[in-house]
């Protein structure tokens, strides 16, 4: 399997591995650790075009993006076309690479308000928008989707050569349809099949949590990327793993405890830098639960991981139980 790169319009991503944009997750902490383990390019969380108009405070922070991740693409949504290509204009003049719209979001007030996987069923609207912001920014724009809205609408093909039509310079595809959200199987067939009905690149998305499934989605779709989600959660290793597997045919063996160790301990300490401790080490404590997930014990320590207030908690907690 190639461990070779793609271009993104005239951006180059190093490897075809890339970091799924997560709500709560894939802050910029997270993000640079995954950058620091191979992960070719990242995504911002998704932001509401709609909250940076208005000055929302809350935005300022998901905004943010570090040097080192770059390149880096920042994932909007919205229904507003001209609000769409407003803010992607505004924010094509920011550090980012890539301009990313949202449209496979399945979470109900964002689907209800017409947003995210509901533009799959509205692809006039989806048009308009993709339209207007390839016309309004200079930057490359894409888009990810979802092999459809319901169990049955299978649109991803249409989808993506409609947003290849607008200008679009690379999609990314979910292979799960809204219905579905994270359950059942991804199917990957469809990622095969918007690969051969476009000439830009394609990003496939789904089940990727071992170093063999990233290499298994290139070989079965011939997909230009793989993006990886849950996959990455408390194992930001998956990237250096999957690069070695991509290169080599075997993975290294997944990290020892005194790695995970010294990885929370360091995301702890970014965090904190970044959010202050009150905030840092109540989100460390998702992440925690993550890093441990599958340990012995690990439901006993996940109700000592909901009591951490500091680091010195975390550190008393990880040198007694890990």
């Amino acid at each position: 399997m190639s461990s070779a790169g793609f271009a993104i319009g005239g951006v180059t991503v190093e490897n075809p591995l890339v970091l799924a944009p997560m709500a709560g997750v894939t802050d910029l902490p997270f993000r640079l650790l995954c950058k620091e383990q191979g992960c070719g390019m990242t995504y911002t969380e998704m932001v509401s075009a709609k909250a940076i108009l208005y000055g929302n405070k809350n935005t300022q922070e998901l905004l943010k993006i570090g040097e080192a991740e770059r390149p880096a693409a920042v994932q909007i949504f919205g229904s507003d076309p001209e609000i769409m290509a407003e803010i992607g204009a505004r924010l094509s003049e920011g550090p980012y690479d890539i301009i990313d719209v949202n449209m496979g979001c399945p979470v109900p007030k964002i689907v209800n308000n017409g947003e995210g996987s509901a533009l799959m069923r509205d692809p006039g609207t989806a048009e308009k928008i993709l339209t207007a912001m390839v016309k309004a920014i200079s930057k490359p724009v894409t888009v990810k989707f979802r092999k459809g809205f319901a169990n049955g609408e299978e649109t991803a093909v249409e989808f993506a050569k409609m947003a290849e039509a607008c200008g679009v310079q690379a999609v990314a595809v979910h292979g799960r349809t809204r219905e579905q959200y994270y359950s059942g199987k991804a199917d990957w067939d469809v990622i095969r099949r918007v690969k051969e009905a476009v000439k830009i690149p394609v990003i496939g998305n789904g089940d990727v949590f071992q170093p063999e499934d990233a290499a298994r989605m290139m070989g079965e779709t011939g997909c230009d990327g793989v993006m990886i989600a849950r996959g990455a959660k408390g194992n930001p290793w998956i990237f250096k793993r999957s690069l070695e597997f991509l290169r080599t045919g075997q993975a290294s063996l997944s990290p020892s405890r005194e790695e995970v160790r010294e990885m929370i301990l360091r995301h702890g300490r970014m965090l904190i830098e970044y959010k202050g401790e009150y905030v840092g080490m109540r989100e460390m404590r998702g992440h925690m639960a993550w890093y441990t997930a599958g340990m012995p014990h690990s439901a006993s320590l996940r109700r000592e991981i909901n009591q951490i207030e500091t680091y010195e908690d975390m550190e008393k907690l990880l040198s007694e139980r890990l």
